[in-house]
Order: C-alpha cells, then sequence, then structure tokens
C-alpha cells in the first residue's frame, strides 16, 4: 500500500495549499474529508496533519486514533484563540504546531523531517519521545546527508553505535558497508594491521596480504567505538587519514586513497584527555566536527515505560513466552532506579523478567533486589576488604546508603582538588618569577626559613618585553596575519626548533605548519 500524508479538510484553503507543497517536495498527501477516519485513507499514512478544529471532537478523534496506530506524527494549525508552543502542542498530542496563517514550504519541510524521523527510528529502533531524545534524532537527520566526520559522546549503553547506523542508513552511502570496529577490544599491534591492513610479510604470522577495515569501508562508513581507549601511535597514522584521505597497509610503501565517512565515539571526556597529554589534540579537533551527545536513561526516564514496552513484545516474540504485564509498584521501581548500565541494563532486566514470569504479572518482588533498593545507582571507588573480623554479618549486602553518599561525596572531592591543584602548578610553572628575599634568621620546628619581621622583599627588575618567552604581543597596528607569524616564531622558539611539537603545541597539522613557514619566510637559511 503506498505511503501517504492525510491532510484534513476543516479549512480548505490552507489544506490545498499544503497538498500542492508536499506534492511539490516529491510526497504523496491524499485529502481527509469530514467524516471520515484514517481507517478510511487509501494510502498508509505517514503523517496527519489537522487543518483546524483542533478542540473539536473529531480533531480529538483523529489524534487518539493516530496515537493507537503507534508512531504517526502529528502537525495541528492553531487559531489565535488556542495554545500556541512546544508545550501547548504537546498538552493536544501534537508533535508540531504553526499558527494560521502558515508558510506551506516551512510545514512541508517540517513534515518530512518528521517523516524521515520515525523511518529512522523504525529502522534502528531508537525509542523516546523526551525532548532530549527529539532533539538527537533531530541532529541525525541534519547530519546524515552530509560526509562529515561525527562524535558521538555518552556513557556506555546509551545506544552510540545505534546512532551511527541511524546516521550511515540515512546518508547518501547506505547502500555501501558500514562496518563498527571496538577498539578495545584490540591490541595496539592487531589494531592497527585491523584498520589498515598488512602485506605479506610484514610481520611474523602475515603469510599473505590482508586488506583493513578502513580499504573494506570504501565509500561507506566506519564506526570507531572506544575512541578514548585508541594507542596514540594508531592516533597519528589514524589523523593522517581523516586529512589527506589516505593510508599505507602495515609493511607496505604505496598509499591506498579512501573515502570513508568516519563515526567515533567514547563514553570519556577527550578533552580531559587531551589535556593529559593521553589524547592528540589534533585529532580531538578533527574528530569533533559534527557532535552528539547522547542523555543516560536517568536523565530521561519518561522513556522508561516505552523502552520496557518495546524490548517486552521483542523478547515475548523472540522466546515465544506469553508476557501478562507489570504491576504499577514494580513499573514505579524500574523508573526511579538510577540505570548505570543505561539502556542496555534495563534491556537485559526486561529480556530476564519475559523469561523467569511467563504467564504472570511481574510483581515488585519479581525485580532483583538491587533494583528494588536502589543501589546500584552511583559508581564509588573500590574499597579495600575488611578484615575478617571486622566482616559484616550474614544479610548485610553491603555500605548503606548514606555511606554510599557520603564516600562519593569524598571521591567527587578529592578529584576535583587534584585538578585544581594540577591546574594551579600548571599555572605556578608558566608564570613563576623568582623573587629576591632577605636572607633568613633560622628556622621553625617543621624546617621553615624564619624572615625577620619588616625585612625588604626585593622584586626582580623586569625584563625587557622582547625576551619575555611564550608570549605573543599585540601592538597597534598589527594585523592577524602578523599575529599568527609571531605565534608560529615564539612557538618554534619554545620547541626549540623542533617542528612536530610546535605543530602540536600549535593545535595545527605538520604539513600546515610547514606550508605557513614558507608563506611567511620563516623557513631557516
Amino acid at each position: 500500500m503506498p505511503e501517504a500524508v492525510l491532510i484534513t479538510t476543516e479549512d480548505l484553503e490552507p489544506a490545498v495549499r499544503l497538498r500542492a507543497a508536499f506534492e511539490e517536495a516529491g510526497v504523496r498527501t491524499e485529502l481527509l474529508a469530514s467524516g471520515e477516519s484514517l481507517a478510511d485513507a487509501v494510502g498508509e499514512p505517514v503523517l496527519l496533519v489537522i487543518t483546524g478544529g483542533l478542540r473539536e471532537r473529531r480533531a480529538r478523534s483523529l489524534i487518539r486514533q493516530a496515537h493507537d496506530r503507534g508512531r504517526l506524527p502529528v502537525i495541528g494549525l492553531t487559531e489565535p484563540t488556542e495554545p500556541a508552543g512546544r508545550q501547548g502542542c504537546r498538552e493536544m498530542g501534537l508533535h508540531e504546531c504553526f499558527p494560521k496563517p502558515v508558510d506551506p514550504e516551512e510545514v512541508a519541510l517540517v513534515g518530512r523531517r518528521l517523516i524521515q524521523r520515525e523511518e529512522l527510528r523504525e529502522i534502528i529502533g531508537i525509542v523516546g519521545e523526551t525532548e532530549q531524545m527529539e532533539e538527537v534524532l533531530e541532529r541525525i537527520v541534519q547530519i546524515a546527508p552530509v560526509n562529515s566526520t561525527v562524535l558521538v559522546l555518552g556513557e556506555s549503553g546509551t545506544g552510540k553505535e545505534l546512532v551511527a547506523r541511524g546516521i550511515h542508513a540515512l546518508s547518501p552511502r547506505r547502500h555501501r558497508p558500514f562496518i563498527a570496529v571496538n577498539v578495545a577490544a584490540l591490541t595496539e599491534t592487531l589494531l592497527e594491521s585491523e584498520l589498515f591492513g598488512h602485506e605479506k610479510g610484514a610481520f611474523t604470522g602475515a603469510s599473505a596480504l590482508r586488506k583493513g577495515l578502513f580499504e573494506l569501508a570504501n565509500s561507506g562508513t566506519i564506526f570507531l567505538d572506544e575512541m578514548g581507549e585508541m594507542p596514540q601511535a594508531t592516533q597519528t597514522k589514524l589523523l593522517r587519514v581523516l586529512e589527506e584521505r589516505e593510508f599505507r597497509r602495515v609493511g607496505g610503501e604505496e598509499s591506498i586513497r579512501v573515502d570513508v565517512r568516519v563515526v567515533a565515539a567514547t563514553n570519556r571526556d577527550l578533552r580531559d584527555q587531551v589535556l593529559r597529554g593521553e589524547f592528540r589534540r589534533d585529532l580531538y579537533h578533527r574528530l569533533n566536527v559534527l557532535r552528539i551527545d547522547l542523555p543516560p536513561l536517568r536523565e530521561r526516564r519518561a522513556d522508561i515505560p516505552r523502552l520496557i514496552d518495546r524490548f517486552i513484545r521483542e523478547f515475548s516474540a523472540q522466546h515465544d513466552r506469553p508476557f501478562v504485564g507489570i504491576d504499577p509498584e514494580a513499573l514505579r521501581l524500574l523508573v526511579e532506579y538510577e540505570w548505570p548500565g543505561n539502556v542496555r541494563e534495563l534491556r537485559n532486566l526486561v529480556e530476564s523478567m519475559v523469561v523467569l514470569a511467563p504467564g504472570r504479572v511481574i510483581r515488585p518482588e519479581d525485580i532483583p533486589p538491587e533494583v528494588r533498593n536502589r543501589r546500584g545507582g552511583s559508581f564509588l571507588p573500590v574499597l579495600a576488604p575488611r578484615p575478617v573480623a571486622q566482616q559484616a554479618p550474614a544479610g548485610d549486602s553491603g555500605p548503606s546508603p548514606e555511606l554510599e553518599f557520603v564516600l562519593r561525596t569524598l571521591y567527587d572531592l578529592r578529584m576535583n582538588l587534584e585538578e585544581l591543584r594540577r591546574d594551579v602548578e600548571e599555572i605556578r610553572a608558566r608564570d613563576r618569577v623568582p623573587v629576591a628575599l632577605p636572607a633568613a634568621t633560622g628556622y621553625t620546628p617543621y624546617g621553615q626559613p624564619v624572615i625577620p619581621l619588616g625585612a625588604p622583599i626585593v622584586p626582580p627588575a623586569p625584563e625587557p618585553e622582547e625576551e619575555e618567552r611564550g608570549v605573543v604581543v599585540f601592538r597597534p597596528g598589527m594585523t592577524l596575519a602578523d599575529l599568527e607569524r609571531e605565534a608560529i616564531t615564539v612557538a618554534l622558539r619554545e620547541a626549540r626548533g623542533n617542528r612536530r611539537r610546535a605543530a602540536e603545541m600549535l593545535g595545527m597539522g605538520e604539513r600546515t605548519l610547514y606550508r605557513k613557514l614558507k608563506e611567511y619566510d620563516l623557513e631557516p637559511d
């Protein structure tokens, strides 16, 4: 049955204009006359547009029918007396609403995006109607048609690979390969061979030429999961692939050009890793062209009942086990749990409930104790085991929630203080200025020098401006090019002529630095 956008004829003038706009955009439409329901439509509805009377019985009936069909998006055209804004639309059961008079092209554009969003949900199984997930889906629809690199951030189990598959499924590359790689699951040597391939005899055991995953994903998409675990040597080769679109196999001499879109993901803070020197700054900026942040499940609790329903349907069909339902109190416990493992943890729990409790209602006592007691909501530092004499009596399941809260607070405070200490030390190391102190007359019991009261402290004489190290000074009349030339000069001086180190300090590639050196005539004689 052909798909169609259904447009009601309560307000005929905008209905005719909207039909023309959708048809011009290549979307089949069908007008729904007064008295007709969704069941009377000839095509399979993919979008419902209600042109008037949103408070009337017919409009409410159509909205209810759309919800009963599952995920059928609804757009409403509102009168000046009807609620406006996103919240008002939600209260009426609408996905989007437009105040009259409307721009037909704008409504058609938003309508096509809603259709794509539902297709995306159907293709990759992303479930969620909260504002955070709506933004994620909208972001995927916007990003998919282009070829730019994408960085997906989110905790473990939030669905980063689903997002990557969604981007590929809606992109022009959807008929080409999609290859997913877990970087953390491979050793450094094996990872480089897997990504870029190797020549015969490149190392012990390389008995034949092998193509790498980048070569196999040519003209398609490659998904690099757990990017924060990638060794720095491999980061360097990946940076070249992103910049030059070419690489060499392990043990090879010939450069291989590829056309691959890279989608990277991590549950780590890459900016923090850059500051600690564990991740290349230039690679981070190359990956962070387009970015999608996935919210943890605890920040979108309204989606939990929908996810549970989706997983129940899936596993009931998969295991051929009837599932009666969940007691309201049991559902409340599931919604209030913190879900440190996010959607993956919820999925596994629902599967166990479907398998272990067929044909009866799930009650609170059927839910695991750690979920009932909400003990899994935070990860604490590993505690040393208590001596045998201090072991907890039988039946003690661990520290109390109050103690867990105290330990977590102390741990977070310690981490914040450590970060602050490192920042202060870096600032002191960069800006330390020697000061001439008067001679000490003795020492305290703690070994600290005693300075006579009122003794003068002599500050150092200011050095000439041109001798100050690591500082670029703006002077009136300087252009951006002058500042860039000065910054490159200072970076080379700080790096003692090491161009690779200077390029890293400036946050640019070595090839770019070489070009700038020639451009500003900074090449050594």
